[in-house]
Parts: structure tokens; C-alpha cells; sequence
């Protein structure tokens, strides 16, 4: 009954809920129930792998993505658009533990690769940092980077239907003038939507190849505490990224209005 006094459990679930979070927004999580660590103190030194991994990933996402769309749209039904648009859905379609798991397998056997294990923060190991980030990047990039590129072919196929573009075309501009004053920017809006999905969606991803690529992120931190039933860490981490994927959506929405000023207006 001390016990129970001692830590809380006495009280009402709801009473009980809400003095937790209290201690959640200045930063007591609670300590974990195997290792006996406080648990923010592990947040803070796991963050930034999973930050840096989903910043690298969703870069690579939209640098092939949105360029993969545009092409598709302007090479619409070319043998162009039919290797991309294929492209695209295997990204879509394969697991990703699975193409991960392929990776590493075809890297040690074809060319002795390993992944790098530990951390290696980028301000004290630029070159291993980068060789720890390179292969979880690329693969979470590309899964993103399929969505993007389909969406972009969608809109950008109906935006070039639209009148004011064969207006334009019919005034003599070029193609890229078209394209790049008049046609990706309306193109561009619904894009916007997907870029906050993915992600948000890049934070799962980050659970499986952390795992996969044995990286001491947040998405390892969680799965090792699931499989534990080590309760403190799952919630403050789940509750984060929560606050997270809500935090990106909101970004999204307030950056609707530089693309569209009807919705600043509005």
C-alpha cells in the first residue's frame, strides 16, 4: 500500500493520467522499470538519430519525388513514365523490412558491407555519420519518394488540362516557362498534403529500419521497451510522436497560404 501511495496508483485513472502529463511537459517521464534510467535523459540522447534519419530521408524524398512526377506528366504514357511509374509502385508495394533486409544481405554478400554500428554524431564523425545514414536514408527516401512522385504525376496531369495552360502554350511560351511559372505551383498545393503525410509516416518507417540497421534511435528505443512491457518508455515516446505528427501538420497547413494566397485570405 506504501508502494502504491508512493507512486501514484492509488489515485483515480484520470487523476493519475493527468499528474503524469503534468510531469511530461517539464520533462519527468518517469524512470525506466528494467534499467532503471530516467527516461527523458534517453530521449535526449536517441532524438537526433531519428531526426537526422527522417530529415535525410524525406530530402532524398522530395529531390527524387517531385522530379519523378514532373517527367512522368510531361512523358505521360513514354516508356519514360510506364520505368518510373513502375519504379514507384515497387516502392509502394515492398515491405520495408523486407527490402531493407535484402540491402544488407546483398551488401555482405556482393561487397562485404556492413552497417556501422553506434553513433556517431555528425559534429564529431562527419564521414562515419554519413556512412550510418546513407543506406536507412536512401531506403526510407525511396518509399517516400513513391508517393510523392505519383501524386506530382496526378496533379501535374490535371493542372496541364487546364485552360490557362494551353493559353499559355497558344501565347508562344516555352515548355519549361509553362511548366515552372504556371503550371507547379497550382500543381504544387496538393503535393504539400502528401510531403506532411510521408512524413509522418517517415517516424514509423524509422522504427523498422533502426531496427533493421541497428541504430540507436528513438524507433529502436520504443520497440525495445514494447517488447520489455517497459510502460514509461512506450508512452512518453508514443505521446511524442504523437505531438509530433501533429506539430508537422500544422506546419503544412500554415504553409498552404505562400503557395495559394486564397487561403491566406481566407
Amino acid at each position: 500500500e506504501e508502494i502504491r501511495e508512493k507512486l501514484g496508483l492509488n489515485a483515480p485513472l484520470h487523476i493519475q493520467y493527468i499528474t503524469w502529463l503534468k510531469g511530461y511537459v517539464v520533462g519527468d517521464w518517469g524512470d525506466s522499470l528494467f534499467t532503471g534510467r530516467d527516461v527523458f535523459d534517453e530521449f535526449k540522447l536517441k532524438f537526433p538519430v531519428t531526426l537526422e534519419l527522417v530529415i535525410f530521408s524525406q530530402i532524398i524524398a522530395i529531390i527524387l519525388g517531385l522530379p519523378a512526377g514532373i517527367i512522368m506528366a510531361l512523358r505521360q504514357d513514354t516508356w519514360l513514365d510506364y520505368t518510373i511509374r513502375i519504379t514507384s509502385l515497387a516502392g509502394l508495394s515492398l515491405p520495408s523490412f523486407w527490402s531493407a533486409t535484402l540491402l544488407l544481405l546483398g551488401g555482405a554478400y556482393f561487397f562485404m558491407w556492413n552497417p556501422e554500428l553506434g553513433s556517431f554524431p555528425i559534429t564529431e564523425d562527419p564521414w562515419g555519420n554519413l556512412k550510418q545514414f546513407f543506406w536507412p536514408s536512401i531506403m526510407l527516401g525511396y518509399i517516400s519518394a513513391s508517393t510523392k512522385a505519383r501524386m506530382m504525376r496526378s496533379t501535374m496531369l490535371e493542372v496541364l488540362r487546364q485552360d490557362y495552360i494551353r493559353t499559355a502554350k497558344a501565347k508562344g511560351l516555352t515548355q519549361y516557362v509553362v511548366t515552372a511559372r504556371h503550371a507547379l505551383k497550382n500543381a504544387f498545393i496538393p503535393v504539400i498534403t502528401v510531403i506532411g503525410i510521408t512524413t509522418a509516416l517517415a517516424l514509423g518507417g524509422s522504427v523498422v529500419m533502426e531496427r533493421v540497421f541497428s541504430m540507436p534511435g528513438l524507433g529502436n528505443f520504443i520497440l525495445e521497451g514494447m517488447l520489455a512491457r517497459d510502460f514509461p518508455i512506450v508512452q512518453s515516446i508514443t505521446l511524442f510522436f504523437a505531438i509530433a505528427v501533429v506539430f508537422v501538420n500544422l506546419l503544412i497547413d500554415i504553409s498552404y497560404g505562400w503557395f495559394d494566397p486564397r487561403v491566406r485570405y481566407q
